[in-house]
Protein backbone atom coordinates (compact mmCIF):
# COMPACT_ATOMS: atom_id res chain seq x y z
CA UNK A 1 0.00 0.00 0.00
CA UNK A 2 1.42 3.61 -1.24
CA UNK A 3 1.88 5.75 1.86
CA UNK A 4 -0.65 8.69 2.20
CA UNK A 5 1.29 11.53 3.97
CA UNK A 6 5.00 11.82 2.31
CA UNK A 7 6.78 14.97 2.92
CA UNK A 8 6.60 15.75 -1.08
CA UNK A 9 3.00 14.91 -1.43
CA UNK A 10 1.79 17.52 1.61
CA UNK A 11 4.08 20.26 0.39
CA UNK A 12 2.69 19.75 -3.31
CA UNK A 13 -0.82 20.24 -1.58
CA UNK A 14 -0.16 22.85 0.07
CA UNK A 15 1.48 24.58 -2.89
CA UNK A 16 -1.27 24.03 -5.32
CA UNK A 17 -3.74 25.38 -2.77
CA UNK A 18 -1.88 28.60 -1.74
CA UNK A 19 -0.81 29.74 -5.10
CA UNK A 20 -3.32 31.41 -5.94
CA UNK A 21 -3.55 32.86 -2.33
CA UNK A 22 0.08 33.90 -3.04
CA UNK A 23 -0.74 35.90 -6.47
CA UNK A 24 -3.53 37.51 -4.95
CA UNK A 25 -1.22 38.96 -1.84
CA UNK A 26 1.56 39.46 -4.25
CA UNK A 27 -1.23 41.56 -6.84
CA UNK A 28 -2.15 43.70 -3.91
CA UNK A 29 0.78 44.65 -2.29
CA UNK A 30 2.11 45.70 -6.64
CA UNK A 31 -0.98 47.92 -6.73
CA UNK A 32 -0.07 49.59 -3.13
CA UNK A 33 3.44 49.86 -3.56
CA UNK A 34 2.25 52.13 -6.47
CA UNK A 35 0.83 54.52 -4.05
CA UNK A 36 4.06 54.71 -1.68
CA UNK A 37 5.11 58.42 -1.77
CA UNK A 38 8.93 58.30 -3.12
CA UNK A 39 12.08 59.12 -0.78
CA UNK A 40 13.22 62.59 0.02
CA UNK A 41 16.36 64.02 -1.49
CA UNK A 42 19.81 63.26 -0.06
CA UNK A 43 20.94 66.62 -1.16
CA UNK A 44 19.22 70.45 -1.87
CA UNK A 45 19.90 73.48 -2.97
CA UNK A 46 19.77 76.87 -0.85
CA UNK A 47 19.84 80.25 -2.64
CA UNK A 48 20.81 82.45 -0.05
CA UNK A 49 22.57 86.06 -0.37
CA UNK A 50 25.86 88.27 -0.44
CA UNK A 51 28.86 86.93 1.77
CA UNK A 52 28.33 88.75 4.99
CA UNK A 53 24.80 88.87 5.12
CA UNK A 54 21.98 87.29 6.79
CA UNK A 55 20.94 85.07 4.40
CA UNK A 56 24.18 83.67 3.99
CA UNK A 57 24.54 83.13 7.63
CA UNK A 58 21.20 81.43 8.51
CA UNK A 59 22.25 79.23 4.90
CA UNK A 60 24.85 77.84 6.82
CA UNK A 61 23.54 76.88 10.09
CA UNK A 62 20.62 75.10 8.14
CA UNK A 63 23.45 73.40 5.96
CA UNK A 64 24.96 72.16 9.39
CA UNK A 65 21.43 71.29 10.98
CA UNK A 66 20.29 68.93 8.05
CA UNK A 67 23.68 67.33 7.58
CA UNK A 68 22.93 65.84 10.69
CA UNK A 69 19.95 64.14 8.95
CA UNK A 70 22.04 62.96 6.01
CA UNK A 71 21.13 65.90 3.55
CA UNK A 72 23.68 67.69 2.14
CA UNK A 73 22.99 70.91 1.45
CA UNK A 74 24.64 73.65 -1.67
CA UNK A 75 24.31 76.97 -0.68
CA UNK A 76 24.38 79.57 -3.91
CA UNK A 77 25.08 82.80 -2.87
CA UNK A 78 23.03 85.47 -4.46
CA UNK A 79 22.43 89.47 -4.88
CA UNK A 80 19.76 89.03 -2.29
CA UNK A 81 16.04 88.23 -2.35
CA UNK A 82 15.08 89.33 -5.77
CA UNK A 83 17.77 87.15 -7.39
CA UNK A 84 16.22 84.36 -4.86
CA UNK A 85 13.06 84.64 -5.89
CA UNK A 86 13.79 84.63 -9.77
CA UNK A 87 15.71 81.56 -9.16
CA UNK A 88 12.87 79.76 -7.22
CA UNK A 89 10.56 80.58 -10.58
CA UNK A 90 13.23 79.48 -13.39
CA UNK A 91 15.99 77.91 -12.13
CA UNK A 92 14.83 73.98 -11.78
CA UNK A 93 17.78 73.03 -9.82
CA UNK A 94 16.90 75.19 -6.64
CA UNK A 95 14.92 74.54 -3.99
CA UNK A 96 14.70 76.98 -1.14
CA UNK A 97 15.34 80.61 -0.95
CA UNK A 98 15.10 83.59 1.80
CA UNK A 99 12.75 86.31 0.55
CA UNK A 100 11.95 89.30 2.56
CA UNK A 101 8.48 90.24 3.08
CA UNK A 102 7.22 92.57 0.04
CA UNK A 103 9.13 91.02 -2.71
CA UNK A 104 6.66 88.67 -3.71
CA UNK A 105 2.91 88.99 -3.64
CA UNK A 106 1.70 85.70 -4.94
CA UNK A 107 -1.36 84.84 -2.79
CA UNK A 108 -2.52 82.31 -5.58
CA UNK A 109 0.86 81.04 -6.88
CA UNK A 110 1.31 77.23 -7.91
CA UNK A 111 4.94 77.24 -8.30
CA UNK A 112 5.89 79.11 -4.94
CA UNK A 113 5.19 78.30 -0.90
CA UNK A 114 6.12 79.41 2.07
CA UNK A 115 7.49 78.03 4.83
CA UNK A 116 6.33 81.00 6.60
CA UNK A 117 8.37 83.66 8.19
CA UNK A 118 11.86 82.77 10.51
CA UNK A 119 13.27 86.21 11.77
CA UNK A 120 12.83 90.43 11.54
CA UNK A 121 14.85 91.99 9.01
CA UNK A 122 14.93 95.66 10.27
CA UNK A 123 15.98 98.06 7.77
CA UNK A 124 19.56 99.87 9.28
CA UNK A 125 20.67 103.13 7.87
CA UNK A 126 24.29 103.59 9.34
CA UNK A 127 25.98 106.80 8.71
CA UNK A 128 29.02 108.52 9.48
CA UNK A 129 27.94 110.88 11.87
CA UNK A 130 27.97 109.40 14.96
CA UNK A 131 27.70 112.55 17.11
CA UNK A 132 24.63 114.16 14.94
CA UNK A 133 21.55 112.41 16.28
CA UNK A 134 19.56 111.90 12.73
CA UNK A 135 15.85 110.52 12.89
CA UNK A 136 14.45 111.33 9.48
CA UNK A 137 15.75 110.06 5.92
CA UNK A 138 15.59 113.41 4.36
CA UNK A 139 18.62 114.72 6.45
CA UNK A 140 20.92 112.23 4.20
CA UNK A 141 20.07 114.62 1.28
CA UNK A 142 23.10 115.49 -0.90
CA UNK A 143 25.40 112.71 0.60
CA UNK A 144 26.48 109.64 -1.46
CA UNK A 145 24.81 106.66 0.09
CA UNK A 146 25.18 103.20 -0.38
CA UNK A 147 21.66 101.37 -1.24
CA UNK A 148 23.00 97.45 -1.31
CA UNK A 149 24.17 95.07 -4.13
CA UNK A 150 22.05 96.10 -7.49
CA UNK A 151 19.25 93.55 -7.98
CA UNK A 152 18.74 92.55 -4.11
CA UNK A 153 15.86 93.33 -1.59
CA UNK A 154 18.06 95.90 0.39
CA UNK A 155 18.83 97.99 -2.62
CA UNK A 156 14.39 97.62 -3.61
CA UNK A 157 13.81 98.78 0.16
CA UNK A 158 16.24 101.68 0.01
CA UNK A 159 15.05 103.24 -2.97
CA UNK A 160 11.35 102.91 -1.56
CA UNK A 161 12.11 104.75 1.38
CA UNK A 162 14.27 107.18 0.09
CA UNK A 163 11.72 107.76 -2.75
CA UNK A 164 9.30 108.39 -0.47
CA UNK A 165 11.36 111.51 1.24
CA UNK A 166 12.03 113.34 -2.76
CA UNK A 167 15.02 111.54 -3.19
CA UNK A 168 15.36 110.61 -7.37
CA UNK A 169 15.95 107.00 -7.36
CA UNK A 170 18.36 107.82 -10.57
CA UNK A 171 20.60 110.30 -8.31
CA UNK A 172 24.46 108.90 -8.91
CA UNK A 173 24.84 109.66 -5.38
CA UNK A 174 23.05 106.64 -4.72
CA UNK A 175 25.36 103.97 -5.04
CA UNK A 176 24.71 100.32 -5.91
CA UNK A 177 27.03 98.41 -3.57
CA UNK A 178 26.22 96.53 0.09
CA UNK A 179 27.97 93.98 2.13
CA UNK A 180 31.22 93.77 3.37
CA UNK A 181 32.49 96.42 0.28
CA UNK A 182 29.84 99.27 1.49
CA UNK A 183 31.70 98.33 5.16
CA UNK A 184 34.66 99.63 3.86
CA UNK A 185 33.57 102.08 2.00
CA UNK A 186 31.40 104.05 4.59
CA UNK A 187 34.97 102.91 6.84
CA UNK A 188 36.80 105.13 4.36
CA UNK A 189 34.50 107.75 3.54
CA UNK A 190 33.61 106.92 0.32
CA UNK A 191 29.99 106.68 1.31
CA UNK A 192 28.11 108.77 3.79
CA UNK A 193 25.46 106.48 4.59
CA UNK A 194 24.24 102.68 4.13
CA UNK A 195 21.38 100.84 4.12
CA UNK A 196 21.43 97.81 5.21
CA UNK A 197 18.30 95.12 5.41
CA UNK A 198 19.17 92.31 7.84
CA UNK A 199 19.04 90.40 11.25
CA UNK A 200 21.51 91.69 13.98
CA UNK A 201 23.62 88.75 13.24
CA UNK A 202 24.49 89.27 9.56
CA UNK A 203 28.35 89.94 9.77
CA UNK A 204 27.65 92.93 7.78
CA UNK A 205 25.20 94.22 10.30
CA UNK A 206 26.95 92.99 13.62
CA UNK A 207 30.38 94.52 12.44
CA UNK A 208 28.76 98.34 11.73
CA UNK A 209 27.26 98.03 15.47
CA UNK A 210 30.40 97.65 16.72
CA UNK A 211 32.74 100.37 14.86
CA UNK A 212 33.29 103.53 16.51
CA UNK A 213 32.50 106.77 14.52
CA UNK A 214 29.57 105.04 13.03
CA UNK A 215 25.93 106.10 14.22
CA UNK A 216 22.47 104.49 13.43
CA UNK A 217 19.51 106.23 12.17
CA UNK A 218 16.39 106.17 14.38
CA UNK A 219 12.95 106.41 12.51
CA UNK A 220 11.20 109.16 14.31
CA UNK A 221 8.42 108.42 11.57
CA UNK A 222 8.08 104.85 12.16
CA UNK A 223 3.97 104.83 12.47
CA UNK A 224 3.93 106.51 9.53
CA UNK A 225 6.26 104.50 7.32
CA UNK A 226 3.99 101.81 8.96
CA UNK A 227 0.70 103.09 7.30
CA UNK A 228 2.73 103.62 3.63
CA UNK A 229 4.34 100.02 3.86
CA UNK A 230 2.52 97.14 5.06
CA UNK A 231 4.88 95.20 4.74
CA UNK A 232 6.79 96.94 7.40
CA UNK A 233 6.40 96.78 11.29
CA UNK A 234 7.80 99.11 13.84
CA UNK A 235 10.59 97.84 16.84
CA UNK A 236 12.84 99.02 19.23
CA UNK A 237 16.66 98.60 19.69
CA UNK A 238 16.23 99.11 22.94
CA UNK A 239 19.33 101.57 24.66
CA UNK A 240 22.29 99.25 26.05
CA UNK A 241 21.42 96.26 23.96
CA UNK A 242 24.29 96.20 21.95
CA UNK A 243 26.72 96.61 24.58
CA UNK A 244 25.53 97.72 28.56
CA UNK A 245 29.14 98.19 29.25
CA UNK A 246 29.74 100.98 26.26
CA UNK A 247 25.90 102.26 26.35
CA UNK A 248 25.50 101.34 22.81
CA UNK A 249 23.03 102.33 21.76
CA UNK A 250 22.95 105.60 23.72
CA UNK A 251 19.56 105.79 23.19
CA UNK A 252 16.07 104.08 22.31
CA UNK A 253 16.21 103.20 18.44
CA UNK A 254 13.46 103.19 16.30
CA UNK A 255 13.52 100.52 13.33
CA UNK A 256 11.53 99.70 10.70
CA UNK A 257 11.51 95.74 9.86
CA UNK A 258 10.27 93.10 7.14
CA UNK A 259 9.79 89.83 7.91
CA UNK A 260 12.42 87.16 6.13
CA UNK A 261 10.46 84.33 5.03
CA UNK A 262 11.45 80.76 3.65
CA UNK A 263 9.62 79.94 0.22
CA UNK A 264 9.92 76.66 -1.37
CA UNK A 265 9.31 75.06 -4.91
CA UNK A 266 5.32 74.14 -4.21
CA UNK A 267 6.14 70.67 -5.46
CA UNK A 268 9.15 69.90 -2.78
CA UNK A 269 9.37 66.64 -0.72
CA UNK A 270 6.94 66.96 2.07
CA UNK A 271 9.55 64.87 4.46
CA UNK A 272 11.75 68.00 3.63
CA UNK A 273 9.38 70.52 4.11
CA UNK A 274 9.07 69.13 7.87
CA UNK A 275 12.59 69.00 8.45
CA UNK A 276 13.27 72.39 7.51
CA UNK A 277 10.63 73.99 9.89
CA UNK A 278 11.94 71.45 12.55
CA UNK A 279 15.18 73.13 11.96
CA UNK A 280 14.38 76.37 11.90
CA UNK A 281 12.35 76.34 15.51
CA UNK A 282 15.98 75.38 16.65
CA UNK A 283 17.31 78.40 14.51
CA UNK A 284 15.13 81.28 15.22
CA UNK A 285 13.28 80.60 18.06
CA UNK A 286 15.91 82.01 20.79
CA UNK A 287 15.17 85.48 22.12
CA UNK A 288 17.78 88.00 20.24
CA UNK A 289 18.29 91.88 19.94
CA UNK A 290 14.61 92.57 18.23
CA UNK A 291 12.61 89.79 19.25
CA UNK A 292 11.14 87.59 22.37
CA UNK A 293 12.26 83.91 22.78
CA UNK A 294 10.10 81.65 20.69
CA UNK A 295 8.37 84.80 18.77
CA UNK A 296 9.45 82.51 15.56
CA UNK A 297 9.40 81.01 13.00
CA UNK A 298 5.47 82.13 12.10
CA UNK A 299 2.96 81.56 9.20
CA UNK A 300 2.31 84.99 9.04
CA UNK A 301 3.50 85.64 5.79
CA UNK A 302 0.55 85.55 3.40
CA UNK A 303 2.03 86.94 0.51
CA UNK A 304 2.69 83.19 -1.18
CA UNK A 305 0.18 80.04 -0.07
CA UNK A 306 1.09 78.29 2.71
CA UNK A 307 2.79 75.03 2.10
CA UNK A 308 0.17 72.39 2.96
CA UNK A 309 2.66 70.49 5.63
CA UNK A 310 3.83 73.46 6.57
CA UNK A 311 0.26 74.42 7.85
CA UNK A 312 0.07 70.92 9.50
CA UNK A 313 3.13 71.81 11.42
CA UNK A 314 2.34 74.88 13.21
CA UNK A 315 -0.74 73.21 13.72
CA UNK A 316 0.61 70.13 15.69
CA UNK A 317 4.02 70.30 15.28
CA UNK A 318 6.04 67.81 13.69
CA UNK A 319 4.70 64.14 12.08
CA UNK A 320 4.79 61.57 15.34
CA UNK A 321 7.41 59.29 14.16
CA UNK A 322 10.29 62.21 13.60
CA UNK A 323 9.50 63.42 17.03
CA UNK A 324 11.02 60.38 18.40
CA UNK A 325 12.99 58.40 15.59
CA UNK A 326 16.19 58.96 13.13
CA UNK A 327 14.84 61.41 9.96
CA UNK A 328 15.46 58.61 7.54
CA UNK A 329 14.13 55.63 9.36
CA UNK A 330 10.95 57.89 10.20
CA UNK A 331 10.74 58.89 6.41
CA UNK A 332 11.27 55.05 5.30
CA UNK A 333 8.12 53.85 7.82
CA UNK A 334 6.31 56.65 7.22
CA UNK A 335 6.31 55.94 3.17
CA UNK A 336 5.93 52.01 3.84
CA UNK A 337 2.96 52.42 5.82
CA UNK A 338 0.73 52.48 2.98
CA UNK A 339 2.06 48.47 2.81
CA UNK A 340 -0.31 48.12 5.63
CA UNK A 341 -2.89 48.40 3.31
CA UNK A 342 -2.80 44.73 2.06
CA UNK A 343 -1.77 43.35 5.19
CA UNK A 344 -5.02 44.28 6.30
CA UNK A 345 -6.98 44.07 3.95
CA UNK A 346 -5.98 40.40 2.08
CA UNK A 347 -3.35 38.90 4.22
CA UNK A 348 -4.89 38.92 7.75
CA UNK A 349 -8.52 37.79 6.41
CA UNK A 350 -6.74 35.23 3.82
CA UNK A 351 -4.43 33.66 6.89
CA UNK A 352 -7.71 33.09 8.82
CA UNK A 353 -9.51 31.48 5.54
CA UNK A 354 -7.34 29.97 3.89
CA UNK A 355 -6.04 27.37 6.81
CA UNK A 356 -10.04 26.70 7.80
CA UNK A 357 -10.95 25.92 3.76
CA UNK A 358 -7.17 24.04 3.75
CA UNK A 359 -8.66 22.08 6.41
CA UNK A 360 -11.99 21.28 4.81
CA UNK A 361 -10.56 20.29 1.77
CA UNK A 362 -8.19 17.83 3.04
CA UNK A 363 -11.03 16.78 5.36
CA UNK A 364 -13.48 16.00 2.38
CA UNK A 365 -11.43 13.80 0.96
CA UNK A 366 -12.20 11.50 3.51
CA UNK A 367 -15.27 12.20 4.37
CA UNK A 368 -16.78 11.59 0.78
CA UNK A 369 -15.80 7.79 1.95
CA UNK A 370 -17.53 7.89 4.56
CA UNK A 371 -21.26 8.96 2.72
CA UNK A 372 -20.12 5.30 0.87
CA UNK A 373 -19.84 4.16 4.07
CA UNK A 374 -23.60 5.26 5.40
CA UNK A 375 -25.21 4.09 2.37
CA UNK A 376 -23.83 0.57 2.77
CA UNK A 377 -24.82 0.46 6.13
CA UNK A 378 -28.14 1.71 5.28
CA UNK A 379 -28.45 -1.30 2.70
CA UNK A 380 -26.97 -3.80 5.50
CA UNK A 381 -29.77 -2.30 7.90
CA UNK A 382 -33.02 -2.43 5.93
CA UNK A 383 -32.15 -6.22 4.82
CA UNK A 384 -32.92 -5.52 1.19
CA UNK A 385 -31.46 -7.46 -1.54
CA UNK A 386 -30.84 -10.82 0.57
CA UNK A 387 -28.77 -8.75 3.20
CA UNK A 388 -28.75 -12.24 4.82
CA UNK A 389 -27.86 -14.08 1.93
CA UNK A 390 -24.14 -15.29 2.36
CA UNK A 391 -23.62 -13.69 -1.32
CA UNK A 392 -24.94 -10.62 -0.07
CA UNK A 393 -22.86 -10.36 2.47
CA UNK A 394 -19.85 -11.31 0.14
CA UNK A 395 -20.74 -8.57 -1.97
CA UNK A 396 -20.82 -6.09 0.56
CA UNK A 397 -17.51 -6.92 1.99
CA UNK A 398 -15.89 -6.27 -1.61
CA UNK A 399 -17.33 -3.06 -1.52
CA UNK A 400 -15.81 -2.64 1.81
CA UNK A 401 -12.40 -3.87 0.62
CA UNK A 402 -12.88 -1.23 -2.46
CA UNK A 403 -13.95 1.59 -0.24
CA UNK A 404 -10.84 0.78 2.15
CA UNK A 405 -8.14 0.60 -0.70
CA UNK A 406 -9.36 3.63 -2.47
CA UNK A 407 -9.32 5.54 1.06
CA UNK A 408 -5.74 3.92 1.48
CA UNK A 409 -4.51 5.32 -1.82
CA UNK A 410 -5.91 9.48 -0.86
CA UNK A 411 -2.78 10.85 -0.42
CA UNK A 412 -3.12 13.36 2.36
CA UNK A 413 -0.60 15.37 4.54
CA UNK A 414 1.03 14.02 7.84
CA UNK A 415 -1.44 16.43 9.96
CA UNK A 416 -4.15 14.58 8.33
CA UNK A 417 -3.62 10.81 8.83
CA UNK A 418 -5.95 10.49 11.80
CA UNK A 419 -8.81 11.15 9.66
CA UNK A 420 -7.47 7.89 7.71
CA UNK A 421 -7.26 5.65 10.88
CA UNK A 422 -10.61 6.80 11.80
CA UNK A 423 -11.78 5.95 8.59
CA UNK A 424 -10.60 2.61 8.90
CA UNK A 425 -11.51 1.50 12.27
CA UNK A 426 -15.12 2.61 11.62
CA UNK A 427 -14.31 0.45 7.75
CA UNK A 428 -13.43 -2.19 10.24
CA UNK A 429 -16.49 -1.97 12.79
CA UNK A 430 -18.60 -2.61 9.77
CA UNK A 431 -16.47 -5.64 8.76
CA UNK A 432 -16.87 -7.02 12.06
CA UNK A 433 -20.48 -6.69 11.81
CA UNK A 434 -20.97 -8.64 7.94
CA UNK A 435 -18.70 -11.29 9.71
CA UNK A 436 -21.16 -11.53 12.34
CA UNK A 437 -23.75 -11.69 10.06
CA UNK A 438 -21.82 -14.29 8.49
CA UNK A 439 -21.73 -16.34 10.89
CA UNK A 440 -25.13 -16.38 11.41
CA UNK A 441 -26.32 -17.35 7.80
CA UNK A 442 -24.29 -20.35 8.43
CA UNK A 443 -25.08 -21.90 11.58
CA UNK A 444 -28.24 -24.35 10.80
Amino acid sequence: MRRSDTPSASRRELLIFALPALVLIAAAFVLAWQFVRPAPPKKIVISTGAPGGAYQYFGERYRDKLAQDGIEVELRPSSGAIENLRRLKTDDSVDVGFLQGGIANEPDSDDLATLGSMYLEPVWVFHRRADARLDRIDQLKGRRIAVGAAGSGAQLFALQLLAANGFATDDPRLVAVGGMDAVAALARGDVEAFFVVGAPQAPVVDALLHTPGIGLLSFAQAEGYVRHFPHLVKVSLPRGAIDIRGDQPPRDVQLLAATANLVVKADIHPAIVTLLLKHARDIHSPPGLLQAANSFPTPQDHALPMHPMARRFYDSGPPLLQRYLPFWLAVLIDRLFVMLLPLFAVVIPLSKVIPAIYNWRMRARVYRWYGELKFLEAEIDQGTAGAHDRAAIAAFLGRLDRIEERAARRKLPLAFSNELYTLREHIGLVRRRLRHLAETVTKP
